[in-house]
């Protein structure tokens, strides 16, 4: 087995989850109330992550860093050299431009190569790139831009600059304005990143080694906006140093086993949104161990597995949404050819091989016994080796944030080979401030802090976290900043707690919590991240606060649908109207929700469930750029349906 192996192989090289130790404090009770992670990688101690491009040119100009998809699909290699050279000629346009020290420049763009360039270009003329998401409205660029005080941007498309123009038409002083896409042959409309490097072609270099010398730890590196559920998005200040801390801590950890356990270079395939911070975070950790990446600029699973069949990662870091969907895919593909019960069948297997496997691995108890290794092989043959072929072949790691990560989704991926590592973070630590250690898989948790980090659990259950990631200030918001900063530890927000060896388990948001009239506290988060698992469920918003029990909204997932009406040789054109109310679509959502309920007593258990018509999108606003649910506004856009769940 793929994984069996390559963990062996790891552990004689080098227990990496004992290097990343950890210092565990009791409360008078003995239960764990927080846990303290030595640095394995020493502190920035001068300069800047802008200098990271130059560095490597000097060192290994010809090493390839980076993989450039090209129209027809192809992936041109990009060396140290070529890169360096591409950031310093944007980063001399930006100081043609007028960028001074500390300015800064807004990016608005899905992800993509010239997003990467640009991020370093911004750093070494002295500035600081203010990300946007692209799905972004008129109105959250009017403030992004208007509060950051961002006085230059780039934007991908024609569509993007339409946004910035119009959000700051009114605005004293206009942002310049370059453009991706611009079509350079045109002779007019919006500037390109070619004009852009045309304007700094007669910039000394020594004017911009001194603008990259200038730099410090201590620089402001990025404005961050959240994409946060409730309220305008607040700009975390994080600076060079906080980012490489994140980076630096990260690659110490993980990378060692990504590049020995596969046996050749390590290479991932970057598809998050670079305006998030953890897709900003893992593209700078990759260049700093020389891991090879591509970018892709769609998180669709639809459109996301021919790339990796092309360019065949070592590892991903992706959301438990694209794992759901890997998983959805081989079983609706198993349906179709008459084989949904043998997937079923492998599935269950897989749980219970994951669970030996790492019981054994753990030396907690037996590994599997023959009957279930044979049971394995047979499906590895018919179901497993398709799930690995479908994320390119090559991949044996993957990890998952932004959300908990189903704990049989992640057993299921392990028994098919590929190890899925759990982690949990926010922008306000620089991505992630917990991970599961590479030789400590322990699925259903979010791991322990990342080196050079502590988390400590608060009297009312909040997270709080201490360490070189933690940002410094929200942007202009001392309000804001001194309601979640103290005495260096940062109130994440969330509810979560500590196993006896330093393992986080997340529970929820503290603000989520809902309260029954019963006067019972019950987390949604457990209950929706089970729901988003299974098929047909789309989106889902767990509601009960000052209720007598506990109820759902879901939608359903298109494509599921989809798949179900052509198994069924049902209209695909059938109205959405009839399918929430097919009463056998809403028995296949029932097992979902039964599903849901075995994690919860039965006071905390989903009684009735609405299926309502439509999707949660960013577009309709109803989800976050991050995916998020937003809570307030699902509540009051789904309100009569809400109240009917009572009423029945």
């Amino acid at each position: 087995m793929g994984v069996r192996r390559d963990l062996k192989r790891a552990r004689r090289r080098t227990d990496l989850a004992d290097r990343a130790a950890v210092e565990i404090v009791r409360d008078a009770g003995g239960a764990v109330r927080e846990v303290r992670a030595a640095p394995l990688a020493p502190p920035l101690g001068s300069g800047s992550l802008a200098d990271l491009p130059f560095t490597h040119a000097a060192e290994t100009p010809d090493a390839v860093l980076l993989r450039r998809r090209e129209p027809g699909g192809a992936w041109r290699p990009v060396t140290a050299a070529a890169f360096a050279a591409e950031v310093a000629a944007a980063a001399k346009g930006l100081i043609a431009a007028g960028l001074g020290p500390g300015g800064r420049v807004a990016v608005m763009s899905r992800t993509r190569y010239e997003w990467t360039v640009l991020d370093f270009a911004v750093w070494a003329a002295g500035g600081q790139s203010v990300p946007v998401y692209p799905t972004s409205s008129v109105e959250q660029v009017e403030w992004i831009v208007r509060d950051s005080g961002a006085r230059f941007a780039v934007t991908e498309t024609a569509g993007h600059t339409a946004v910035v123009t119009a959000a700051t038409a009114g605005h004293p002083r206009p942002p310049r304005v370059w453009q991706i896409d611009a079509n350079t042959s045109a002779g007019a409309g919006p500037e390109s990143l070619a004009d852009l490097t045309a304007l700094g072609r007669d910039l000394p270099d020594d004017d911009l080694a001194k603008r990259r010398g200038a730099l410090t730890p201590d620089t402001i590196a990025t404005l961050c906006y959240t994409s946060g559920t409730t309220g305008r998005p607040k700009g975390c200040v994080l600076t060079h140093a906080n980012l490489h801390a994140e980076a630096a801590n990260t690659v110490e950890l993980m990378h060692p086993v990504f590049q020995a356990v596969t046996g050749r270079s390590a290479s991932t395939l970057l598809f998050l949104p670079v305006a998030h911070i953890l897709g900003r975070t893992l593209q700078l950790a990759c260049l700093m161990a020389r891991i090879e990446t591509g970018h892709f600029p769609s998180v669709r699973p639809d459109e996301l597995r021919p790339a990796l069949k092309e360019f065949r990662p070592t590892f991903l870091v992706g959301v438990p949404y694209l794992f759901e969907k890997i998983h959805d895919t081989g079983r609706a593909t198993a349906e179709k050819i008459g084989r949904a019960a043998s997937f079923d069948r492998a599935e269950r297997i897989a749980v219970r091989f994951g669970e030996a496997h790492l019981r054994k691995f753990l030396g907690t108890g037996k590994g599997p016994g023959p009957g279930l290794y044979a049971a394995w092989a047979l499906y590895d043959l018919l179901v497993y080796r398709r799930i690995r072929k479908e994320l390119g072949g090559r991949m044996h790691y993957a990890v998952s944030g932004g959300s908990p990560l189903d704990r049989n989704l992640a057993l299921f991926f392990h028994a098919a080979g590929i190890v899925v590592y759990e982690g949990y973070g926010l922008t306000e630590t620089s991505a992630a401030a917990t991970i599961v250690p590479p030789l400590g898989p322990r699925p259903g948790t979010v791991g322990r802090p990342v080196p050079g980090v502590s988390v400590r659990i608060a009297d009312d259950g909040e997270v709080l976290v201490s360490g070189g990631i933690v940002f410094g200030a929200y942007w202009n918001d001392p309000t804001a900043t001194d309601a979640v900063l103290h005495d260096g530890w940062f109130a994440t927000g969330d509810l979560g707690a500590l196993d006896d060896d330093g393992y986080l388990t997340i529970t929820g948001r503290k603000k989520d919590i809902l309260v029954t009239s019963g006067g019972k506290n019950v987390s949604p988060a457990v209950l929706e991240d089970r729901l988003r698992s299974r098929s047909p469920v789309g989106q889902c918003l767990v509601v009960g606060d000052n209720r007598p029990f506990v109820a759902a909204l879901i939608t359903l997932d298109p494509e599921a649908v989809a798949h179900w009406l052509s198994v069924r040789k049902l209209p695909p054109d059938t109205p959405p109207a009839e399918l929430v109310r097919d009463e056998r679509l809403r028995a296949e959502v029932q097992k979902a929700v039964d599903y849901a309920n075995e994690a919860v007593s039965r006071a905390e258990s989903i009684r009735a469930f609405a299926l309502v018509e439509g999707e949660f999108t960013e577009e309709n606003g109803l989800l976050t750029p991050s995916l998020k649910v937003r809570r307030h506004a699902v509540t009051a856009a789904y309100a009569e349906q809400i109240e009917a769940l009572y009423h029945r």
